[in-house]
């Protein structure tokens, strides 16, 4: 896939813990509608962590499909890796790489299901061949082979083409409810700023972090 950049450099703000938004989603939407501007490849994809029961972490991209007063929201299977560790451990991690910008973004806060509303409106809105490989993956478990993904589908395929698809119960939403956002942004002489939000009682402390 080739890489899709803006015909001039980008040029940040500075980033200044004195003068930057107080509330970090503002800042967030702010980045976020520059690297849509800048033409930045793929600017929802986010590297997600979870940690196992046996304390081993596993990170993988998934992608940002809301952004709201209840948090980073994506999709997914509820049957898969990342979603058996989340739920023995609500705590999660989240980085946004923008280097076309020269930006990231990590994010550290906890995930919790989104009603079935917001999956159903969600799962309703994706086009047939992604909802129907939805119902029949088996996420994260091992497979006899390609062919068996083909033949399941197709089945699948034949019994709902011209019907309603409902969504099934092992696929929805999450929400990342953001504990800590760092935004970090390159600058001259490898002196980059790290401005770090931190939630303390229902509030936003704002540090500035060394490079």
């Amino acid at each position: 896939m080739k890489l899709l950049h803006s015909h001039k450099k980008f040029h940040p703000s500075i980033l200044d813990e004195k003068t930057t938004e107080s509330d970090p989603m503002k800042l967030f939407k702010k980045w976020f509608r520059e690297a849509v501007k800048e033409r930045v490849n793929k600017p929802e994809a986010i590297a997600l962590a979870t940690v196992a029961k046996d304390g081993k972490p596993s990170v993988r991209i998934v992608l940002l499909k809301n952004l709201s007063e209840e948090g980073f929201r994506f999709f997914t299977n509820y049957e898969s890796r990342k979603s058996k560790e989340i739920n023995d451990n609500q705590n999660v991690s989240l980085l946004f790489h923008w280097p076309e910008l020269e930006r990231e973004i990590r994010v550290e806060g906890y995930a919790l299901k989104t009603t079935e509303e917001i999956s159903d409106e969600y799962f309703n809105s994706r086009p047939v061949d992604s909802r129907i490989s939805a119902i029949i993956s088996p996420q994260s478990r091992p497979i006899s082979g390609r062919d068996y993904l083909d033949c399941l589908w197709n089945e699948k395929y034949s019994e709902l083409e011209g019907k309603n698809i409902p969504r099934p119960d092992h696929w929805g939403g999450y929400n990342v409810v953001p504990e800590k956002i760092e935004f970090w942004q390159s600058a001259p002489k490898r002196l980059n700023d790290r401005i770090l939000y931190s939630r303390e009682d229902n509030r936003w402390k704002i540090t500035r972090l060394a490079p």
